[in-house]
């Protein structure tokens, strides 16, 4: 994913990112041990209510261990790469009675790259309505699963911006399995080919969600679609979440409304970046869409002037089982807002 070229940033902390005593509260505290105990938790509350507020219906604890077990079966994961295929394995690994069911599908494809002809493959697992509120209509679930490929000689190993997200959807995976929609059916996918192959550009970059909403637009899936909702880089410890200017408005608004819901409101920020993302092919097909991304991700200085975004230091230790389990009432909420529409 990339911010539209030329779109202006103006990236604003949230203010759980700053927090602040007042010099007034800090005397207090000087002076008196047993307040200052009280006082710290005081101010620990709203982290720890923020906590309490969640679900925890797809534990982020979960998907961090499931992002630490793919980055170990597969941490590069790069087009033609054997980490690559290892990758497709351990996500199909964990969809074993939904490939007995025929709903796991395998959206094989070859795109024509500045690297050559690469074999891609989108994975699409489906989720019925059961009811008792069956509905015609499908919510889409995606993320991508591959790595950077100009980083393929490099550490790279996308545990923010790949990794953790795809192990949410196989956290969602477990969760549908266990309490299957009840308004719109759910497809999770896991997209393949969204990063450049050389230079970001119209023709480098999304071949697998470019391919997949043209194909889902001849066979009539794409008219079905209520809403499709990405999440990409949402493991971030320190999560502030964008509201993409190019995602449907009203599904902004949703968002918004979901983290009011969840007591989350405090990581959307105030950014306005557009972005270019898997939600882009969808989206100039008519497609409500929905990119959850925080691309805010890391220091930026002389050493990283884009963060940690495509740098090796792009690891485990920078994401956190809390951020994971925001983003994951956020997108059940979501369902639920998408099904009461």
């Amino acid at each position: 994913m990339t911010p539209t070229p030329h779109a202006q940033n103006h990236v604003i902390l949230s203010a759980a990112k700053n927090p602040c005593i007042s010099p007034y509260l800090r005397d207090l505290c000087a002076t008196s041990a047993t307040f200052a105990f009280f006082l710290c938790l005081f101010l620990a509350a709203p982290q720890n209510l923020h906590a309490q507020k969640s679900n925890g219906k797809v534990p982020g604890a979960t998907t961090y261990n499931l992002t630490k077990e793919l980055l170990a079966a597969a941490p590069k994961r790069f087009y033609g790469s054997p980490g690559h295929a290892a990758a497709e394995k351990f996500i199909t690994s964990h969809f074993a009675p939904e490939e007995k069911d025929h709903r796991l599908e395998i959206d094989s494809f070859t795109a024509s790259t500045p690297a050559g002809l690469q074999s891609l493959r989108n994975i699409i697992v489906k989720f019925p309505s059961a009811g008792p509120a069956k509905k015609d209509g499908i919510i889409v679930l995606g993320s991508h699963y591959e790595t950077n490929y100009p980083l393929k000689d490099t550490a790279f190993v996308g545990a923010n911006d790949g990794a953790c997200t795809s192990a949410l959807l196989i956290a969602f995976g477990e969760y549908f399995r266990a309490h299957p929609p009840v308004g719109y059916s759910v497809y999770l996918v896991f997209f393949d080919g969204e990063e450049a192959v050389k230079e970001w550009g119209p023709s480098d970059s999304l071949y697998g969600s470019r391919h997949l909403a043209a194909k889902w637009s001849q066979d009539g899936t794409l008219s079905k679609i209520k809403a499709l909702i990405l999440a990409d880089m949402i493991g971030d410890k320190n999560l502030d979440i964008d509201q993409d200017a190019n995602s449907d408005p009203k599904m902004v608004e949703l968002l918004k409304l979901a983290a009011k819901n969840t007591g989350h409101a405090s990581v959307i920020s105030k950014d306005t970046t557009p972005i270019e993302d898997d939600t882009l092919p969808f989206h100039k097909r008519g497609v409500p869409v929905l990119d959850v991304i925080d691309y805010d991700y890391g220091p930026h200085d002389q050493k990283h002037s884009d963060g940690y975004h495509h740098t090796p230091e792009d690891t485990l230790d920078k994401i956190s089982a809390q951020s994971l389990q925001t983003a994951a009432d956020l997108f059940l909420e979501l369902i639920n807002l998408v099904n009461q529409r």
